[in-house]
């Protein structure tokens, strides 16, 4: 219900009466009890995207769907479609300013969605804004749903759309990895463990396993991606299917699955899906487990790279900007310690995820939006940091290949593999009269070629 200007504004009533709606925004009366209620992190369901495109699918297909099953006239069903179009093409963002953090299980989001399409429908329709009798916000846009089963089937889409995104990331960093693992095939090198000298390998070898690692998380998130597409649209309230026609369960999940070109399957039992975070925890530990790979490959490019006379300098990782305001030259390794900090925030939203999986009571989790909020944030900064790791770091990594010879017989490292020839024993004496000595394996192999064959 919509009555006279005060101000600039249109006055909208819901259940709880009357309230000041801008004349220029698409939200209604429900919204705007949220953004006074929920002013919270400064980040509105609007800056992301991919949820909203879901949320626009969501209401796409329900309103098909009821149109089908004889539940919504033509031209509503057809207005509804066309606000929906234009929000998927990534219109009318600016209209869903609630923030992430909200209370309600996602209904304020929901009802944000359900309005921006109303609104936007009664322009299309050539009416103005909050003329409900006409396109009505619950009635029409929100008919045989609940958001309960709308909102956690978006999140997922949601996901689904923007894996993808990161599985594409991941393989390019993976293939740049696996290049400079060719460039420096032949460079031998000193291995080590605890950080302690051990053994001889390849530089090539050492960044090769990188990308193998990398490749090796692709294959969990393809599994995700199948569990994600399991929904419980169609349960609306709590999974009884309350206030949606026969039929609807199953039209709503095929006119989605086209809609979205997802594999979406039905939950096999609606009532435990109403509740059940268990995915979303599912798909936050996948996330973890790519962040913490990715900052153990960090940590290892900044200490190979250290110096670049005090420390290791076995690899240049590129200059991107200088150092230090008070210490000429310096340069740091600002992409990795940008990695790092990335992964410090997916492995923190994880344990967020985490307690608000657990927080659910009886027949809904009323903390599905900080779920979506951590998912979405942790999704896109891996893709973003997966991108600019290889652009800006990775694929100029080069090798100092003066260094990494002298570093490697400097150490005791060549001593295991002589333990099969003459024994750990006489290896381990070769090995602390080397370092007794300031030898260099130079210096040891005449003595190791005088010795008489065991």
């Amino acid at each position: 219900m919509t009555s006279h200007d005060r101000g600039g504004h249109r006055i909208e009533s819901d259940a709880l009466g009357p309230m000041d709606v801008p004349f220029s925004a698409l939200f209604g009366a429900q919204t705007a009890r949220a953004l006074r209620n929920f002013p919270v992190s400064g980040v509105a369901i609007g800056d992301f995207p991919d949820l909203i495109r879901a949320l626009a699918l969501v209401k796409k297909a329900a309103a098909r769907s009821n149109f089908r099953l004889g539940q919504l006239a033509r031209h509503k069903a057809e207005v509804i479609e066309k606000a929906c179009d234009e929000l998927l093409t990534g219109q009318h963002l600016q209209h869903f300013p609630i923030d992430v953090l909200q209370g309600g299980a996602g209904t304020s989001t929901n009802m944000n969605m359900n309005e921006v399409i109303a609104n936007r429908g009664l322009e299309l329709m050539g009416r103005p804004c909050g003329d409900y009798a006409n396109l009505h916000p619950n009635d029409d846009v929100n008919r045989s749903q609940s958001t309960n089963d709308v909102y956690p089937t978006a999140i997922r889409i949601a996901l689904m759309t923007a894996i993808p995104r990161l599985m594409g990331r991941l393989q390019e960093l993976a293939a740049a990895f696996e290049a400079k693992g060719q460039e420096f095939a032949v460079i031998p090198k000193l291995g080590r463990t605890e950080l302690q000298d051990a053994v001889p390998m390849m530089l090539g070898a050492e960044l090769r396993a990188y990308g193998v690692t990398i490749r090796e998380d692709l294959d969990r998130l393809r599994a995700v991606m199948a569990l994600l597409a399991e929904i419980n649209l169609g349960g609306t309230a709590i999974g009884t299917g309350l206030n949606a026609p026969p039929g609807y369960r199953e039209a709503v999940l095929e006119e989605l699955a086209t809609l979205s070109g997802l594999p979406l399957q039905p939950a096999a039992d609606l009532i435990e899906a109403s509740w059940d975070a268990g995915a979303f925890q599912h798909v936050s530990g996948v996330f973890r487990r790519i962040a913490t790979k990715l900052s153990k490959i960090a940590n290892d490019l900044r200490l190979l790279s250290s110096g670049p006379r005090g420390g290791l300098g076995e690899i240049r990782l590129p200059a991107v900007q200088p150092g230090s305001s008070i210490m000429p030259g310096k340069v740091n390794p600002v992409i990795c310690e940008m990695v790092n900090q990335v992964a410090f925030q997916v492995i923190g939203a994880d344990l967020t995820i985490t307690f608000a999986a657990e927080a659910g009571q009886l027949q809904l989790n009323a903390f599905e939006p900080v779920m979506a909020y951590g998912l979405l944030q942790s999704v896109r900064l891996l893709t973003t940091a997966a991108e600019t790791f290889r652009l800006r770091c990775i694929v100029w990594i080069d090798a100092d290949a003066d260094l990494c010879p002298p570093n490697l017989d400097a150490s005791t490292a060549h001593d295991a593999g002589l333990v099969p020839a003459i024994g750990s024993g006489v290896a381990s004496d070769l090995a602390k009269e080397m370092l007794a000595r300031g030898e260099t394996w130079a210096d040891v192999l005449p003595r190791l070629a005088a010795r008489k064959p065991l």
